[in-house]
């Protein structure tokens, strides 16, 4: 079995997108341990390839850095078809890259979300009707699937908020790449928690 995977997208695949790739692998592993990286995979695309090839930016690098995460190895890249098709869960900076996402893949429209709808719709979530969460593989995937349609659900058809957007930092300074970090971490925390359960 695959681990659950989650595809971050933004525009560029240099700030906000890898930030929400390694601050979610940083709270898997923080959570599950050196196997988290079995259960939960972390990747992210641009919905434009300029930065193809690139590293991290700086502050976003810094932040990731900051954290406990690392930025090591990241090299940014074009979103494209395969990236949607593998995904279990879409998470995109805004709604525009949404549309983006949906447009490229309009199968995946019901497993995309701009990143702060998801966190914003999560507490509506049941998770007493969730699979069973477990350390494993099987388990990981079977409840993370059975979540995004219950976030889905919970959407109810209705577009994202613009308060769900995240900014884009990109020339703006480390205060605004730490507020934007701070606002993937407030969704990705939560993620993780349903995700994965508790340390034993």
């Amino acid at each position: 079995m695959a681990p659950f995977t989650v595809l971050h997208v933004c525009m560029g695949n240099i700030c906000r997108s890898p930030m929400a790739e390694r601050l979610l692998a940083l709270a898997v592993t923080e959570q599950a341990g050196p196997v988290g990286a079995d259960l939960v995979l972390s990747h992210s695309a641009g919905t434009g390839g300029w930065h193809e090839g690139e590293e991290m930016n700086p502050p976003a690098a810094r932040q990731v850095r900051s954290r406990g995460g690392s930025p090591d190895d990241f090299s940014a890249r074009k979103l494209r078809a395969e990236h949607i098709e593998s995904a279990d869960l879409i998470l995109t900076a805004t709604a525009d890259q949404y549309d983006y996402v949906v447009a490229l893949r309009p199968d995946a429209a019901d497993r995309t979300f701009v990143l702060g709808e998801f966190g914003r719709l999560l507490p509506s979530v049941d998770l007493t009707r969730l699979p069973a969460a477990d350390r494993t593989p099987d388990a990981v995937y079977t409840r993370g699937v059975a979540l995004v349609a219950a976030v889905a659900a919970a959407r109810n058809g209705e577009p994202a908020q613009a308060k769900d957007d995240l900014d884009d930092p990109w020339g703006r300074g480390d205060q605004v790449f730490a507020r934007v970090a701070d606002e993937i971490q407030s969704t990705v925390h939560p993620l993780t928690a349903v995700l994965l359960p508790p340390p034993a």
